[in-house]
């Protein structure tokens, strides 16, 4: 297990965690939460020993092996698949040494060959695809190189090299940043089966929800744990605060007390020593800060002044983009479709079909190919996509932008619309360029709303947000009176701001019927019927080819199973280590059963000894539920994957 003991953690001058304790226990999911710059990357540069603590003691198992996603990419040459085993250095390593043994050392062959069985080197390359088509990644870019990817996909590759690599410990700093929500949820049930420990920050609650089964969570200079997931952790944190005002309110009215004793009394000799106790019992009084709303956060998003009905309507559109030889090349046809006033609508698709070329074709960034886009009299678009981060100018200030935009206005107005997007006192004045990805977020969007649009269209915006930010967010959209289209990795935005759905699939836009629910079982279909087309169209092409058609079917037939077997091994190697915890835990709570059992416990004498049993037998009752509940989302998993490759 990892234990951490009296930690202090400084960043500059800043306290980020001082004597702080926590413990994680192997194969656990820790879900990691605190405001941004509380300190979570700053843990896990200690956990992976680029920083040591500035005191106390972290002890991780020396035979761990650690890994985490690599924030540079300097190898851009190489194709992507490669890229990605890379990741398996000790593969590599085998492939390496096997490459360069002397052909006569037959028992060093033997070694190396043995060696490579056991690391599955002959699966690594389906096992590497599987990453890559899990995380969005067509057959067609498996071999492209490394450089011809843009930053976000770029960040996908070395999520994908970070899965491949084995390892006992998985430190996941933001994964979902630069993935939509179709890899978002490949990724919860890849990690529903990963065998190791999983350490995780995350602003996307529902995201937190699914794989955190303990959150850690930074709390004035402490980590404070608590189990469950995400909603379990608030409703844990919302009782103690709540439990902490009432100590704090009793102690203030205690104090008060005491304090009105002192001053009445501290001049009378008789009751001069009566006095000096109650000034030390002042003194040792625990002060218990008053626990408020940390963010500080509440958007409000201008209401529009006019709303046209419809504000939109696009009839036969066909759009797409320019290639370098002048042709063009149409990404979505036939799009007919009408933004009605006051509609708040979320944009679903895979990666890659289209929800972005449709946003922008909305706002009209992107011109039509085909048919005609028609826009209502009055209608006024604010449209927030992280390139209108790149576009804010890092020299100015906040206010600085916003008094470009209204010179007029004054200046109190203007810090007080600030002031609800989190930018107060110094910050209003401080320059754009070293401000986190987040406040340039809340930024970019403080100045669309600020025009006063009625019809919003939201490409991610909730991205490098904290969860804070987030609740902020939705609120404000929740109330936002005009209309709005949302493209979103964010479950909790979309179900918390949005009516209904439009899905982007083949090159079509068409209404959606159903609720993230019913999409999950729609990609799980629609990822059933793309692999059952491969292969049909793969034994199509060996019949053609002559191929005897008997032979071509035992191929395919391996390679499922192989598939099946790759998807598996992780699984049933997590499976084998929860039902050995569990049986251990079994055994041990039948012991502490039968001393419970003993009369003779409740003996005074044996009160330390009954405390500890009681103690340890409702701790260990916990991790054994906990467990169970593993067990059971590892079968249910199994089964799953089982039904995906069965034969059709």
């Amino acid at each position: 297990m990892i234990r951490a003991t009296g930690i202090v953690l400084r960043r500059g001058t800043k306290v980020l965690l001082d004597g702080a304790d926590f413990v994680v226990n192997p194969g656990e999911r820790v879900g990691i939460v605190g405001k941004n710059g509380a300190g979570k990357s700053t843990l896990f540069a200690l956990l992976e020993g680029r920083i040591d603590a500035d005191a106390g003691t972290l002890d991780i198992p020396a035979t761990w092996r650690i890994v985490s996603v690599e924030q540079e990419i300097s190898e851009r040459e190489r194709p992507a698949r490669e890229f990605v085993i890379d990741g398996d250095r000790h593969l590599r390593h085998l492939q390496s040494e096997r490459a360069a043994v002397s052909p006569d050392d037959g028992q060093r062959i033997a070694e190396l060959e043995q060696a490579l069985i056991d690391a599955d080197a002959w699966s690594a390359a389906s096992r590497a695809e599987q990453l890559l088509a899990g995380l969005g990644f067509s057959p067609d870019q498996w071999m492209r190189p490394v450089g011809s990817f843009s930053g976000g996909w770029r960040m996908r590759l070395a999520l994908a090299r970070a899965l491949m690599a084995p390892s006992d410990l998985l430190l996941l700093d933001e994964p979902t940043n630069h993935l939509d929500l179709d890899a978002m949820l490949w990724l919860e049930r890849w990690l529903a089966g990963y065998a190791g420990t999983v350490m995780l920050i995350s602003h996307d609650t529902e995201f937190l929800d699914a794989v955190a089964r303990a959150i850690l969570h930074f709390d004035h200079g402490t980590l404070q744990r608590y189990r469950g997931g995400y909603e379990s952790f608030v409703e844990q944190r919302s009782e103690r605060l709540r439990q902490s005002r009432i100590a704090w309110e009793r102690q203030q009215k205690e104090t008060a007390r005491l304090q009105s004793f002192i001053d009445r009394f501290k001049a009378k000799a008789t009751k001069a020593k009566q006095a000096q106790s109650r000034v030390k019992a002042l003194a040792r009084m625990e002060k218990l800060a008053p626990l408020h709303a940390e963010s500080g956060i509440a958007i409000r998003i201008p209401e529009p002044e006019s709303m046209p009905d419809p504000l939109l309507v696009l009839d036969g559109v066909s759009t797409g983009y320019a290639q370098p030889d002048g042709s063009t090349q149409a990404v979505l046809r036939d799009v007919t479709l009408m933004v009605r006033g006051g509609s708040r609508i979320g944009i679903l698709g895979v990666n890659g079909a289209g929800k972005s070329t449709l946003i922008k074709t909305i706002s009209g960034e992107l011109p039509v190919l085909e048919g005609t886009r028609t826009a209502s009299k009055g209608l006024e678009v604010g449209y927030f996509a992280q390139h209108q981060l790149d576009m804010l100018d890092i020299q100015s200030a906040p206010l600085q932008h916003l008094q470009r935009m209204e010179p007029d206005t004054r200046e109190l107005e203007l810090r007080s619309y600030l002031g609800s997007f989190g930018f107060s006192g110094g910050t209003v004045n401080a320059a754009v360029g070293p401000m986190s990805g987040g406040e340039k977020a809340r930024l970019a969007l403080a100045l669309i709303v600020r025009r006063k649009p009625n019809l919003l269209l939201l490409d991610e915006p909730s991205n490098h947000l904290d969860v804070e930010t987030r609740e902020a967010l939705a609120t404000a959209l929740a109330e936002f009176g005009g209309s709005m289209l949302l493209v979103s990795h964010d479950r909790h935005l979309l179900r918390t701001t949005v009516d209904s759905f439009w899905i982007v699939a083949d090159g079509r836009v068409q209404e959606f019927d159903g609720d993230l629910e019913d999409y999950r079982s729609w990609l799980a279909e629609r990822g059933s019927q793309l692999r059952t087309q491969e292969r049909e169209e793969r034994q199509a092409e060996a019949a053609d080819a002559g191929v005897v058609d008997r032979r071509t079917q035992r191929r395919l037939e391996a390679e499922l199973r192989q598939q099946r077997a790759v998807r598996r091994k992780p699984l049933e190697a997590r499976l084998k280590k929860v039902e050995a915890e569990m049986e251990a835990a079994a055994a041990r709570l039948a012991e502490l059963d039968a001393v419970i059992a003993d009369a003779g416990l409740y003996s005074d004498e044996r009160r330390d000894e009954r405390l500890q049993v009681l103690s340890e037998h409702g701790e260990l009752s916990k991790r054994h539920d906990a467990l169970e509940e593993d067990w059971l989302a590892l079968q249910e998993a199994l089964e799953a994957i089982d039904r995906e490759f069965s034969p059709t």
